[in-house]
């Protein structure tokens, strides 16, 4: 598996918002052929923290999730303007 795992920071009047739009992409992700899991949590400890945890199959199926309509237009259209920190860190499975 292919493993994304991203780290915003929201700026400070819109982690809200933030919140409302990852909840609108997870189940638009999930539907992805090469999705295994996508799945959004916010902190507990800092409300404008968020973390991504995305499985793909391979590496193609992630570069195919950045090509999506929902991506562009969620992700990068809507919730990067909304960042003050994005993070992303990519691993594979041992197992």
């Amino acid at each position: 598996m292919y493993v994304v795992v991203a780290r915003y920071l929201s700026a400070e009047d819109a982690a809200d918002e933030v919140a409302r739009l990852l909840v609108e992409m997870e189940p638009l992700a999930n539907e992805e052929p090469g999705c295994a899991s996508y799945v959004t949590h916010r902190s507990i400890d800092d409300p404008r923290r968020f973390m991504l945890y995305e499985r793909y199959l391979d590496e193609a199926a992630f570069r195919a999730h950045t090509e999506t309509e929902a991506f562009k237009r969620i992700v990068l259209g809507q919730i990067v303007p909304l960042l003050e920190e994005r993070v992303r860190d990519t691993y594979v499975t041992l197992v």
